[in-house]
């Protein structure tokens, strides 16, 4: 018996209008059956696939890996069938076509949404007059480009070069005078010279010119001018700068060219982000064109004015993490990049977990990155129409109510739930009692009849909680869910780009499949790769965690990676949008060291914040012969000591000093040792005096209380091995020293660290020093104020500041890699 099998896609229903599982293509006048049951019931039908493939030109391994692509496999297979048509009504038949490649590029570049245009494509191949890839790749665009409209041959001949014959002379001609235009820089950098360079030139004059041909040429014409390749010509090419030796490793030339890259989102989107335009969304790669579609488009322009919209869509359930700061610049970063607008919108459906200083935490932290949400808007404010609409699916048969647990729902063999074919009016009357509270917690969902790309059936589209909303109070018990409300939210606000990340992918077919059941507007989603941090947890549950067993103090705690922390711990805005920036626009997930943040912090910090000197472990100095120096009681420091116009501070000097105890080692000193000693002496820093030490006060258990010393006027026969820092007339304040939470990269790993996340705390993670001495002129700073302690690090003023305690965290140490001498 022969039996068709209807191919299945999450993105299609035969319910929904313009849609179905069984795709009828009239253009090709065929149906398109899958590749996979026909291997498998049809062993002879294998082999003419088979066939088909081979007659493009392609090698047998070629064919076993195109075989492994069903959706390739079954438009490379349309394709052939449609060509050997066209080559039998002119009477030719070929054992294998010679423009096979052409057809194969384009098999392999058309979407689903433009192949109704593919006959004319493959005809003007057949008909031998598109000859090249390049002409190929353009035709294959331009159809993407009309996908929702009627083909204009003649403008299509146009767009892709038909008729345009570019001659050898004229490659010959064009090659040698881009060559020549370069000819003295190709004489020194010979063949270390950008070949690619020369090409891209001559691909830009002759734009239809066969590119094996181009770049044959190319090579001739070099050869012929500098001979050929030498040993040094085949050495690889520096990028290292400056005085580093090309030895040197591969490190330097990575940081070399981060340092050069976008240092904005902004500047990088521009020149990277390559996505479509606004109401084009049919030319994005998996959108699903319907009956409706271009009407919905139209529509969708209108509304707009054409203007880019973005969201960035944050859960209210807890704080943001860094990772946010990425989907935050992005977001907003392409909404500015093309003159758009970009909305906060919070995706408040789980009331459970949401709390009013969620949402203003979030909003605090969105404006501190720089941003300014061109609208505030919530999920709830659109749970009347959502429910209209769950009611609409219902009626259409596209969702149903199921009284199965959550355990049985989950997993990957999850088998169809018995209430899946229940009558509408049935779903209609429960789905009613559930939103009356008739029915307890648990008891039903609503689902939706559609299997997710990974194998998930029927997701759940609401669920029934009794719990007070934020902002709809107790208006509701039943509440929509993530994969539900997110893509509608976006149809009703106009996104005209959905960006979020790469685990969203798997639900990019119901985003679709919801729109177009509901036959409304339908954005398109882009996904871009997660950025994780390694030795920290961002999980809300684990953070939750970490709150409650008292470990950190809060969401803000300066150990951890929210973004309340990070500024918490004196984290700059500016420098943590440049790091997320030079991370790049890739779609694989990204897991950095935290270290690598510390460097675009440090980079940014060493010239925003101005100098200053404290004492963390103080031991007072008395000069004693402090009258006969002459010395003024104040002085001016500059900020910026490498800046010539840097602004000042005043700073106070007496007989009586503080330098940090690690300074002066009591004793005979160590060889290593350059600071203060008896029969050792050592400068202070911005006064140029040098220190002679006379005598130390001891206390009754022997430790050091007090030094002694006289101070001299640096010259050029005194002058020391070593400066210090120190303060006078201080004022004490606490500071606050941060380490690394957590010994393990990965501390949720349960290999690496088998006892948990929480076994893996480093308890000596935060030091608080009570009693660190600072110039009184420190006595007016405010919250958020950052400063270099000089020799020590980067410091920035706490929130638990009052007028009676100043608080310092210490935000990085100078460099990676000090440590106390």
């Amino acid at each position: 018996m022969f039996v068709f099998r209807r191919t299945h896609s999450p993105a299609f229903d035969s319910r929904i209008p313009g849609q179905g599982s069984l795709i009828w293509n009239v253009s090709f006048g065929m149906i398109y059956v899958s590749i996979g049951m026909i291997y498998s019931i049809f062993p002879c039908r294998c082999m003419m696939v088979e066939s088909d493939l081979r007659w493009l030109g392609l090698s047998d391994s070629k064919v076993a890996e195109t075989i492994k692509n069903k959706s390739l496999t079954e438009q490379l297979v349309s394709i052939v069938k449609l060509a050997k048509q066209q080559l039998a009504s002119v009477g030719q038949k070929l054992d294998v076509f010679p423009k096979g490649s052409l057809l194969y590029n384009v098999g392999s570049k058309t979407k689903a949404q433009c192949a109704h245009h593919l006959p004319t494509v493959v005809q003007l191949i057949v008909e031998d007059k598109i000859k090249t890839d390049i002409q190929a790749t353009a035709a294959v665009s331009y159809i993407l480009a009309h996908a929702m409209k009627d083909l204009n041959r003649t403008e299509l001949e146009k767009e892709c070069g038909v008729g345009i014959i570019v001659t050898p002379a004229e490659i010959e001609e064009t090659v040698k005078c881009i060559i020549g235009t370069y000819k003295e820089k190709l004489i020194i950098e010979r063949y270390q010279f950008p070949v690619g360079k020369i090409l891209g030139d001559a691909r830009a004059k002759l734009k239809w010119a066969d590119g094996k041909y181009l770049a044959t040429e190319v090579e001739i014409q070099l050869r012929n001018l500098l001979g050929v390749k030498t040993e040094d010509d085949l050495k690889p090419k520096s990028k290292v700068k400056g005085d580093q030796k090309q030895g040197e490793k591969k490190k330097a030339d990575e940081v070399v060219e981060e340092t050069e890259g976008p240092s904005t989102m902004e500047e990088l989107i521009k020149s990277r982000a390559r996505l479509h335009k606004v109401g084009e969304n049919y030319t994005s790669d998996g959108y699903v064109v319907t009956p409706n579609t271009e009407r919905l488009l139209k529509e969708h322009v209108v509304r707009t004015g054409g203007q880019v919209r973005t969201r960035f869509p944050p859960e209210p359930n807890g704080l943001l993490h860094i990772g946010h700061a990425k989907a935050i610049n992005i977001n907003f970063a392409y909404a500015k990049a093309y003159n758009g607008v970009c909305n906060l919108r919070f995706d408040d459906t789980n009331p459970e977990k949401e709390e009013k200083k969620f949402f203003d935490g979030i909003e605090q932290m969105v404006r501190w990155l720089g941003y300014t949400p061109a609208k505030i808007t919530y999920s709830s404010d659109n749970f009347d129409q959502l429910y209209k609409w769950a009611i609409e699916l219902i009626e259409k048969g596209l969702a149903f109510v199921c009284h199965q647990t959550v355990e049985e729902m989950r997993g990957q063999d999850q088998k169809a739930s018995p209430w899946r074919d229940r009558p509408v009016h049935e779903s209609l009357r429960i789905f009613q009692d559930m939103k009356n509270g008739k029915l307890e917690e648990g008891d039903a969902t609503l689902r939706l009849k559609l299997t997710l790309e990974e194998g998930k059936m029927d997701p759940v589209a609401y669920r029934i909680k009794y719990c007070h909303h934020e902002r709809s109070h107790d208006n509701w018990c039943i509440y929509p869910t993530y994969d539900y409300t997110h893509c509608l939210c976006d149809s009703i606000e106009d996104i005209t780009h959905s960006l979020c990340t790469k685990e969203f992918q798997s639900r990019r077919s119901s985003y679709y499949w919801l729109c177009n059941a509901l036959d409304v507007y339908c954005p398109v989603q882009w996904e871009y790769g997660r950025l994780n941090v390694n030795y920290t947890v961002v999980s809300k549950r684990k953070i939750l965690k970490l709150i409650t067993s008292k470990i950190v103090r809060d969401w803000d705690d300066p150990r951890l990676f929210t973004l309340a922390a990070l500024r918490r711990r004196g984290i700059p805005s500016e420098a943590l949008n440049s790091f997320v920036a030079r991370l790049g626009l890739t779609g694989s997930q990204m897991v950095i060291d935290p270290h690598l943040l510390d460097a675009s912090v440090r980079e940014y910090l060493n010239v925003h914040s101005p100098r200053t000197m404290a004492v963390l472990d103080p031991i007072s100095v008395v000069i004693t012969n402090y009258s006969s120096l002459g010395m003024a009681s104040s002085i001016s420091i500059p900020d910026f000591p490498s800046v010539p116009s840097s602004t000042v501070h005043d700073i106070s000097f007496g007989s009586t000093i503080y330098i940090e105890r690690e300074d002066y080692q009591s004793g005979t000193p160590s060889k290593e040792f350059r600071r203060l000693a008896m029969g050792q002496s050592v400068g202070l820093k911005h006064i140029g005096l040098v220190l002679e030490m006379e005598k130390e006060i001891v206390s009754d258990d022997g430790s050091v209380i007090s030094i002694e010393v006289k101070a001299y006027k640096v010259t050029g026969e005194n002058k020391p091995a070593a400066f210090i820092h120190w303060v006078a007339n201080p004022i004490p304040v606490q500071v606050r020293l941060y380490e690394r939470l957590f010994h393990h990269k990965n501390p949720e790993d349960t290999e690496e660290v088998p006892g948990g996340f929480l076994s893996d705390c480093n308890e000596n993670s935060l030091t608080i020093l009570h009693r660190v001495f600072v110039d009184k002129y420190m006595s007016t700073i405010k919250v958020w104020d950052r400063f270099q302690f000089e020799r020590i690090g980067f410091f920035s003023v706490d929130p638990d500041t009052t007028r009676e305690k100043i608080v310092f965290n210490r935000t990085l140490l100078l460099k990676e890699d000090s440590t106390k001498k």
